[in-house]
This record gives C-alpha cells, structure tokens and sequence, in this order.
C-alpha cells in the first residue's frame, strides 16, 4: 500500500476543475501583484528625496522586471521539484519587499529590494501558472483566464492601494501592508498542501537541451505573435492616457478610459480562456487579431460618445488572447510545463518593453494617432500566423 503524503494526492483530483483551489490561487495572483504595483505612485516620492535623474527613476523600474529573463531556468528547476514551495512563498516575498521600499535609505538599497521582488515575482509567474494548469484538468483555458483575472485585479488596484495608504500613514509605516502578503501565503500554503504541484508525476525529468529543442518552433510562432500584438497593447495599457490628453481630453476622463480598457480586459480574460476550451484556441486567437485591431481603427476614427463606447471591445477583445497563450503552451508541452511557462513569460517581457520604446519612438516622429494606427494594423500580421501554429504538432 502506497503511504499517502502531500505529493500523493490522487492523480484522478487533476482531471477535475477545482475551483475553490483555483480561485484561491487567483486570489494570491491579485494580492501579489497588487505589490508590485506599488512602484509607479512611489517613484515621484523617491526622485523628490533623493534627487533622482528621470533616467535613474526609470531604472528602478528596470530592478524589478529584469529577474523575469531568469524565469526559464526557475521553470526548469520547477520541473524537478514541488512546485509548492515557490507558489506559496510568493506573495509574502514580494509583499515583504515592497512594503519596505519607504525604509531604503538610498538607491542603492531601493535596488537591491527591487532585485529581490523581482526574482519573487520571477519564480512566481513562472510556476504558479503550472499550478493552475494542474488544478484546471482539460479545461486548461477557463483555468489560465481565472489567473489572469487575479492579475489583471491586483494591478488596477495597487495603485489605488498605496495611494490610499499615503494618504493615512507615512511611507515606513507601509511595511505593515506586508502582513497581507504573509496571510496570502499561509492561505496557498493550507489550500494547497494536498496537492502534487510538479508537471510531472512520474519522477522522470526532461533534459533541458531536449525540452527547449522541442519548444523552438512554436517559441518562434508565439514570439512572432507577441511581436504583432506588443504595440498595440502598449497603445491601450501605456499610452492611452496620453494620447487622450493630448486629443484635448481632460486628465480625469483619459484615467477613466485606461480603467475602463482594464476592466473589460478582466472580463475578456475570464471569457477568453474559457470560450477556447469550447470551440477551440484557434477560433479565440483568430477573433481576437480580427476584433481588437479593427476595434482600434474605429476608435481613431470616432469621436465621443463612440470613443469610449468602443473602449469596452478594444479592452474585451486585446486581453482575451493570453490566457489562451498560456493554456497552449502547456498543452504542448506537458512534460516540461514550467520550463515553457518560463521561456513564453520571459520572450514576452523582451519583446513588450522594446515595443515600449518602439512605440514611444513612433510615436514622437509621426505622432501618437499614427503610432496608433500602426500598431492596429500590424496587429492583422497575427492572422497566418495563427494558422501555421495550428498546423504544427508543437
């Protein structure tokens, strides 16, 4: 008789769609990167202290996100053990480390704590995902866009939450939000210790040259794809206020129109991924690279009323696809899930934040409208291919 254990949980549990389990892990998504929203609303407080260069702001920034290019080895590591420790440990981690920014009392301490959310919010991405793969059984898209609601949660409310915090307490005094983090922990923890979190049960482990030969192809499909969608997604996520303004809206409304966009993005992620586990992955990525672009075109064309009656289907549209990103590819690769997890997330941070500045460059030689425009219709480029990953076994 096998002794039972917290990694022997019975495999016929990861056929099901356990949605307590699941919505506990999206709950822990949204507190953790409810932290890591932190950073924006505190950056005109660390340039005014410590006199900081535009250049030296925007480089903290870079402390936090650079680790993610580490997520393929901590997916690999994932790979060949629990996956448990690194989901559960994460949002107290994080949470620690931010909560304790308004304590640094120079850069060079406000970078090594950046460095250390970074790497937390690194192992995080990269492995929690394959436990939502693991708890979500065949309905791997329904499951992928309940963790991408949890996200999409925490970063419209980070900001909403350190603001209101200033507004009552001093920057130190912050440190206290970390017991958040530290509950969010101990809940996974208790949720999940029944459950084998490993992409595989079997004890084998996949070489890593094997494993990332195997992923190539689709890789290079799906970072072609990240390409084609990475303006146009900084065009409504970064730039959307701006170019408002600039249009001749009020500061307010141009807030008001992202916090729409973002909105219906929760909606369409939670759609999204679960529409694709009933007519297909392909039927959602085609509408979305059909929809959105098209969506944004009109916008540009429209004014008023019409604007931001589109805003809903822009946002609705644009953050369906993701989940159904992450759902294929751990569908193609269930041997090495965290591993794929970590090479998808990490070509997907490199490519947004060249277009990032891509998209800013365009932006000031031909304008904002163009740059809009430009980014609507390189969107369409998605379609073949779309239909070359769907001809590939993986």
């Amino acid at each position: 008789m096998t002794k039972a254990g917290p990694d022997a949980a019975p495999r016929e549990a990861a056929d099901e769609f356990q949605t307590g389990r699941l919505v506990t892990i999206a709950g822990g998504h949204a507190v953790h990167d409810t932290f890591t929203a932190f950073l924006p609303p505190l950056l005109p407080r660390f340039v005014e202290r410590l006199a900081l260069s535009n250049t030296a702001a925007g480089l903290l920034s870079a402390f936090l996100q650079i680790p993610s290019l580490l997520q393929p080895f901590i997916g690999h590591l994932a790979d060949r053990t629990t996956l448990r420790w690194i989901v559960v440990l994460g949002p107290a981690v994080t949470a620690t480390a931010m909560s304790l920014l308004g304590w640094a009392p120079g850069y060079v301490v406000l970078a090594l704590l950046l460095t250390v959310a970074g790497i937390s919010v690194a192992a995080f991405h990269a492995t929690a995902p394959v436990a939502v793969g693991y708890l979500s059984g065949s309905k791997l898209g329904r499951g992928m866009g309940f963790w991408m609601v949890g996200g999409e949660l925490g970063r419209t409310l980070g900001p909403l939450v350190v603001v209101s915090a200033l507004a009552v307490m001093s920057a130190r005094s912050m440190v206290f939000l970390a017991l958040a983090g530290a509950a969010t922990s101990v809940v996974l923890h208790f949720r999940l210790r029944d459950v084998p979190l490993r992409s595989r049960d079997d004890g084998e482990q996949v070489p890593w040259r094997r494993a990332v030969g195997a992923m190539r192809g689709t890789m290079l499909l799906l970072a072609g794809l990240i390409v084609v969608r990475s303006m146009m997604t900084m065009s409504v996520t970064v730039f959307l206020p701006l170019f408002l303004t600039e249009e001749g809206t009020s500061v307010w409304l141009a807030g008001a129109a992202l916090s729409i966009v973002e909105a219906a993005g929760i909606a369409g992620a939670l759609a999204g991924g679960w529409v694709s586990d009933h007519v297909g992955r392909r039927a959602v990525l085609v509408f979305g690279h059909i929809a959105a672009p098209s969506a944004l075109l009109l916008f540009l064309m429209a004014d008023g009323a019409v604007r931001i009656a589109l805003l809903p289907f822009i946002g609705f549209t644009l953050l369906a696809v993701p989940p159904v990103f992450l759902a294929l590819v751990q569908e193609r690769f269930p041997e090495s899930r965290a591993l794929a997890n970590g090479v998808y997330l990490s070509i997907n941070f490199a490519i947004r934040s060249l277009a990032a500045i891509g998209y800013g460059a365009v932006g000031d030689a031909f304008g904002l409208s163009t740059a809009m425009g430009v980014a609507a219709v390189a969107m369409f480029g998605g379609l073949p291919l779309i239909w070359v990953l769907f001809r590939r076994s993986g």
